[in-house]
C-alpha cells in the first residue's frame, strides 16, 4: 500500500493517519470513509488543524482520543457528516405518509382513546425533513390538528446542523418542490431567504443524538420513524443493528421510512417490505 503523504496547501496525511481518523469516526459515528474519501477528509479537517494550531493529522488524531469533553469529536462530526438538503425530499413518502400511514395511526388511537403520535425523524439534518413532516401533519389534519398531540422529535448527530434546523432559515434553492400555496401559509420572508413560522417550529422538538447508541432513551415507542439518506454512509451490520434497535422501539403496525438510495437485506431484519424505502412492523 502506498503509504507517502497526501500533499495539500497545508498540511499532509499518511496512510496510517488516515486509517486511525477513518476507524475512530466509524467506531463513534458508525460512518464508513474508504480510502476513496481519503482527500475529503483532508479537505474538510484543514481548517480545524489551522484553527488549533496542530502540526500533524497524528497531533489531531492524538488530541481527539485524549479530548474528554467530547468537543473535539463534536466538531469532527461537524466536518464530516453532509447536510444538504430540502424541503419534501422524496415526496412519494409524503403521499404515502399522508394516504396510508397516517389513517391508520389515527385509527389505532382513536381505537386507544389515545391522541399521542409519536413521530421520530431521526437524521433531522438541518431542518427541511422534519419541518415538511409538521407541514403535512398541519394540512392533513386541519383545524383537527389541535385535537391531537402531534410533536415531533427530531435528532442529529451534527450541533452545526441543529443549529440551522433551529434557526429554521433557509435561502430559496431549499424549496424546489414547495407549492406556493405552501410557502405563503407557512414561511415568512426575511430578506433573500424564509424562515419557518412559529407555528411550525413550536411542533418539533431538536436534540443532539449519536445513532450509534447501543440503547434508545426512549420511554414509549413510536408509530412512525423517518431515518433518511444517513444509512448510506454505514456499512451492513452497523445498518442492520441500528434499524433492529428502532423496530424494538416502535409499535406494532408501525413504520420505519428510509432513503430511496437505501435498502434493507429482508433476511437480516424484522422489519417487513412494504414498498420501496418503507417497512412495517408487523401487527
Amino acid at each position: 500500500m502506498d503509504n507517502r503523504p497526501l500533499v495539500t496547501d497545508t498540511m499532509q496525511i499518511t496512510d496510517s493517519e488516515f486509517h486511525s481518523i477513518r476507524d475512530l469516526v466509524y467506531n463513534r459515528f458508525g460512518i464508513v470513509l474508504t480510502d476513496q474519501k481519503k482527500g475529503l477528509v483532508v479537505g474538510r479537517l484543514q481548517k480545524i488543524l489551522k484553527q488549533h494550531g496542530f502540526q500533524s493529522f497524528k497531533e489531531y488524531y492524538d488530541h481527539l482520543v485524549a479530548d474528554k469533553t467530547n468537543a473535539a469529536l463534536t466538531e469532527l462530526a461537524n466536518q464530516i457528516t453532509t447536510n444538504h438538503t430540502f424541503f419534501f425530499r422524496e415526496p412519494e413518502h409524503f403521499d404515502f405518509f399522508k394516504s396510508d400511514i397516517l389513517p391508520w395511526m389515527v385509527k389505532e388511537h382513536t381505537a386507544k382513546r389515545n391522541n399521542d403520535l409519536r413521530i421520530w425523524c431521526a437524521a433531522a439534518s438541518s431542518g427541511e425533513e422534519p419541518y415538511t413532516i409538521i407541514i403535512t401533519l398541519l394540512e392533513y389534519f386541519g383545524i383537527d390538528y389541535k385535537n391531537w398531540d402531534c410533536g415531533l422529535l427530531a435528532t442529529d448527530i451534527s450541533e452545526k446542523a441543529l443549529i440551522a434546523a433551529k434557526r429554521g432559515v433557509y435561502d430559496q434553492t431549499r424549496f424546489q418542490d414547495v407549492s406556493a400555496a405552501v410557502m405563503n401559509k407557512y414561511f415568512k420572508k426575511n430578506a433573500d431567504k424564509y424562515e419557518v413560522i412559529d407555528k411550525v417550529k413550536n411542533e418539533v422538538t431538536i436534540s443532539k443524538f449519536n445513532l450509534m447508541n447501543e440503547r434508545l432513551p426512549f420511554k414509549k415507542p413510536f408509530d412512525c420513524i423517518w431515518c433518511r439518506n444517513v444509512m448510506i454512509y454505514y456499512d451492513a451490520p452497523t445498518k442492520h443493528a441500528l434499524v433492529n434497535r428502532m423496530y424494538q422501539h416502535t409499535v406494532n403496525g408501525g413504520y420505519l421510512l428510509i432513503g430511496h438510495s437505501e435498502t434493507l437485506a429482508r433476511d437480516q431484519t424484522p422489519w417487513k417490505y412494504v414498498k420501496p424505502a418503507v417497512y412495517r412492523k408487523e401487527e
